[in-house]
C-alpha cells in the first residue's frame, strides 16, 4: 500500500495522489508492482525498499550517492497467540532524498500512525532530517511505554505466583524474557545507529536537530538499561518462583498426607471393631457402639494434636 503526504502552505498534512517534492511516502507492504513504481518515480535504489521489508534485516545506516537508509527496529504487539512473546520487533526502513522521504514498513503501526492523524507537534513532511529524528524518537518512547508495561505484568504475575503450583505463571515470565531479549538486542542496535549518526554526517543537522539527536540517543541508552535491568530480575524471579512452586506443592502435599494418616484411623478402629469373632472385646456392652466410636476420636484427636504442634497443617 502507497500513501502519499505533504505539509502544505498552513503547515498542515494532506493526502495527494501524485508524488511531489517534498512530500512523505508511506509503504505499507507493498507489491512488487508498487515498489517498482516507486523507484521510478523517487529514482532511489531499490535495494533500500526490499531491505526495509526482510523481517530479518539489522538496524543500520547507509547512503549511497544523495540517498541515505536508515533501518531500525522497533517493538510492536504480537496478535498472534501462538507466540510465546507478547511484543516483537521488526524493522521499519527510513529513507531520505533531496526531494523525497520515505518509510517502508512490514505493517501498519502506532508510531506512523501518529504522524499520520497529526498527534506529533512540529511535523513537517520538508525538513526530513527533523521528521527522521521524530520518528527515531517516537521509537525509543514506545520501547520505553512498553517496557513499563512489561513490568506491570511482572507485578501481577509476582502476586499470582505467592499462592500458584502450576507452571502457567512461569511460561508467562518467560514470555516476558523472551521479549526483553528481543528488546534489548534491538535497542543496542539502534543505537549504533544513533552513534553513527553522531559521529558522520549522513544527514544535515541544525542546532535544534542536534539536540533532538541526543535526546533520542539518551532515551534509547535509558530504554537498553531498563530493558537489561527487567531481564536480569525476570530471570533471578523464575529461578526463585521455580522454587516456590515446587515448595508450595510439597506444603499441599505434606497436608493432605496428613489428613489421610488422621482419617485412616478410625477406619482402622472400625476395621477391627466390625471382625465377625467372638473375641473382640465389650461386644456385648450396653453401649457397644459408642466404644469404638470414642476409642477412634480420640486417637484422631490425639494425631491430629500431635500433627498441629509440628505445623503439619
Amino acid at each position: 500500500m502507497i500513501d502519499i503526504y505533504l505539509t502544505d502552505e498552513h503547515d498542515k498534512l494532506i493526502k495527494k495522489n501524485e508524488l511531489a517534492k517534498g512530500c512523505w511516502i508511506n509503504l505499507t507492504r507493498p507489491s512488487e508492482a508498487e515498489i517498482q513504481k516507486i523507484v521510478a518515480g523517487t529514482d532511489i535504489p531499490p535495494d533500500y525498499i526490499r531491505d526495509s521489508l526482510d523481517d530479518d534485516e539489522r538496524s543500520r545506516i547507509e547512503k549511497e550517492d544523495d540517498s541515505v537508509l536508515i533501518i531500525v527496529d522497533f517493538p510492536v504487539l504480537v496478535q498472534d497467540e501462538s507466540d510465546s512473546a507478547p511484543y516483537d520487533t521488526i524493522p521499519l526502513g527510513i529513507i531520505v532524498t533531496p526531494y523525497y522521504f520515505l518509510t517502508v514498513c512490514l505493517q501498519s503501526n502506532p508510531i506512523i500512525d501518529d504522524f499520520v492523524n497529526n498527534r506529533v507537534k512540529n511535523f513537517f513532511t520538508y525538513k526530513k532530517t527533523r521528521f527522521t529524528l521524530q520518528i527515531l524518537y517516537a521509537i525509543s518512547r514506545y520501547y520505553l511505554k512498553y517496557l513499563k508495561t512489561i513490568d506491570r505484568r511482572t507485578s501481577m504475575i509476582e502476586r499470582e505466583l505467592h499462592e500458584s503450583m502450576r507452571n502457567k505463571e512461569l511460561f508467562n515470565l518467560l514470555s516476558l524474557e523472551k521479549t526483553l531479549v528481543y528488546f534489548t538486542t534491538s535497542l543496542k542496535s539502534n543505537n549504533i545507529v544513533m552513534e553513527k549518526m553522531t559521529k558522520q554526517r549522513f544527514l544535515r543537522m541544525y542546532e535544534d536537530d542536534q539536540e533532538l539527536l541526543e535526546d533520542v540517543i539518551i532515551e534509547i541508552k535509558q530504554a537498553i538499561e531498563m530493558s537489561e535491568v527487567h531481564s536480569n530480575i525476570l530471570s533471578g524471579m523464575m529461578d526463585a518462583y521455580a522454587s516456590v512452586i515446587s515448595n508450595n506443592v510439597n506444603v499441599v502435599m505434606k497436608f493432605l498426607t496428613t489428613v489421610t494418616i488422621v482419617l485412616s484411623i478410625p477406619t482402622m478402629v472400625a476395621s477391627f471393631w466390625g471382625m465377625n469373632t467372638d473375641s473382640i472385646p465389650w461386644q456385648h456392652a450396653p453401649h457397644a457402639f459408642l466404644i469404638p466410636i470414642s476409642i477412634a476420636l480420640g486417637l484422631a484427636g490425639i494425631t491430629t494434636l500431635f500433627f498441629w504442634k509440628k505445623k503439619y497443617f
